[in-house]
């Protein structure tokens, strides 16, 4: 048996002359304790940062470009009048790996938003649980007398329910469930920028076919044209009147015509595998396209582009949404550095006697407060701050560029529109031109006068720079696809943030923290 005698020590009588503190100077020692731990933490509390100063207007100043009033419809595709074009669309709006991938983004923003939601409110824990445990004969029961005959084995049976929540009064969970917020809205901008990729890939392809189809056919008649000029080139060599190397160029010309045909045929082909390739089908599904001739544009930018383009990106309103985002996860790291204050209860039934569980006696009760204060974290408070301030840094950074690449885009795309309608201008003037000298030389060669050869050359003239008319038509058509790219695609960001907003608040969907994964939203 192990030695259990007790050591009296010696006590100071000046000592035990002193009286006890009392119970009201103990506690009021502790609070004091308390207080002075808070305020020599918050000493190093980080004050909150102010919204981030962003660009409200897109830097087009000094853009010498014509303007029109309005801007491109939701479903902008639907001007061109082309139902091949709504049909092909459609399809790519319900097949296209990218969007469903798009799509896969915000169903998981918005889930995430439910996640930030539940982990703010109060958790409620059910517990029921029926023990048997044999106790050690060389345990505590060791101790007792001899003469209490206690059985080894016992049962225990628990059943009750364990509430939990911590008050959210330095905004910390409120702020994380705004951070999910923006980057729900995010998602969905994103989702309609890749949905505006999409359409504006398959018309561009589409149209391009349209424009292979069209030059197509004028590269026929100039096959047929150089033929009949080899034809008779190889005539005249045959009977002496023009040298050998007559029939040589008339026969390289003919090649020429006859590469450009092959060529054009090729590159509509490739156009209808990548058409399907953007629908998410295969090219033996792809509809059956008939040519159709290609539409005028009229390429001018809104007059508001300046002010309102901001609202018209989706590309910028993901990237603002980003900032909001990256600002409320500040918040949220800040929080970081001030004490968790939660309570705890737990009320139930306990008993060694499962028959006399639900009696009165086996009732339990329990109620916790507790303060979790950080006091020495080796700098991971700071460290994770600074992370989010750095991140909201580069998100700033991100959308400044944006803003700017934007700019570019339209200006870039108005310029070049402008350049291609001046073209065409001058392209149509050489056409008709190139007209009067055919109409002029088949009248000489019907009246006898010249030969066909004067006829056949003018009119292969005339074929060649109507191809060119034709291949800058379809310039004139990307490139207006391309400015409605630039200008959004008749996207509107109505529920963007303001720039300069303070508040904190930012626009909350109650449909996102209601929504499930498995509903189907369509955002274009």
């Amino acid at each position: 048996m192990p030695n259990r005698s007790i050591h009296a020590k010696q006590i100071d009588p000046a000592v035990a002359m002193k009286p006890a503190p009392s119970k009201p100077l103990r506690f009021h020692r502790a609070a004091m304790a308390a207080t002075l731990t808070v305020l020599l933490a918050s000493c190093a509390i980080p004050a909150k940062l102010n919204h981030p100063t962003l660009r409200d207007d897109v830097p087009l100043a000094g853009l010498q470009a014509p303007t029109r009033d309005g801007w491109p419809d939701a479903e902008w595709w639907r001007a061109y009048g082309d139902p091949q074009l709504d049909q092909l669309i459609a399809i790519a709006l319900q097949h296209s790996p990218d969007l469903e991938e798009a799509h896969s983004r915000v169903v998981n923003a918005e889930q995430s938003v439910r996640v930030a939601a539940a982990q703010a409110g109060l958790n409620v824990n059910g517990n029921a649980q029926w023990e048997r445990q044999r106790l050690s004969e060389n345990g505590i029961i060791s101790f007792l007398p001899k003469t209490f005959a206690i059985d080894p084995w016992y049962n225990q049976t628990d059943l009750g329910l364990q509430a939990q929540y911590t008050f959210d009064w330095w905004g910390k969970k409120r702020s994380s469930i705004e951070a999910a917020l923006d980057q729900a809205h995010a998602a969905e901008a994103q989702r309609s920028a890749a949905a505006l990729t999409i359409q504006n890939a398959v018309a561009d392809t589409y149209f391009g076919w349209q424009g292979d189809q069209a030059r197509l056919a004028l590269s026929t008649e100039l096959v047929s044209a150089q033929e009949k000029l080899t034809h008779i080139a190889e005539l005249r060599v045959k009977q002496g009147v023009d040298l050998a190397d007559t029939a040589q160029q008339a026969k390289a010309q003919l090649a020429a015509a006859r590469e450009m045909h092959v060529n054009l045929q090729g590159s509509a082909e490739i156009r209808k595998v990548a058409l399907a390739a953007l629908l998410g089908i295969a090219p033996a599904d792809l509809p059956a396209l008939q040519p159709r001739p290609l539409p005028e544009v009229d390429s001018r930018i809104p007059t508001d582009a300046r002010l309102d383009l901001i609202a018209r990106r989706p590309d910028i309103a993901a990237s603002r949404w980003q900032v909001e985002a990256a600002l409320k996860q500040t918040d949220v790291a800040r929080a970081q550095f001030f004490p968790d204050i939660g309570i705890s209860s737990m009320v139930g039934l306990s008993s060694l006697d499962l028959g006399k569980l639900l009696d009165a006696g086996s009732r339990t009760f329990a109620l916790t407060p507790a303060l979790h204060l950080p006091i020495f974290e080796g700098g991971q408070l700071k460290a994770n701050y600074g992370v989010s301030k750095a991140q909201l840094a580069a998100a700033v950074a991100q959308y400044n560029s944006t803003v700017i690449s934007a700019a570019h885009d339209v200006a870039t795309q108005a310029l070049t529109a402008q350049q291609i309608a001046a073209r065409r201008t001058e392209q149509s003037a050489q056409i008709v031109a190139n007209e009067h000298l055919v109409a002029t030389a088949q009248a000489r060669a019907h009246q006898g006068v010249r030969d066909a050869r004067e006829g056949l050359t003018a009119a292969a003239q005339l074929l060649q720079q109507r191809d060119d008319a034709a291949s800058l038509q379809a310039q004139a058509v990307s490139t207006d696809l391309a400015l409605i790219k630039a200008l959004g695609g008749g996207y509107h960001a109505a529920g963007a943030p303001i720039s300069g907003d303070t508040s904190g608040n930012s626009p909350t969907s109650p449909s996102l923290l209601n929504s499930s994964g498995d509903d189907a939203h369509e955002r274009h």
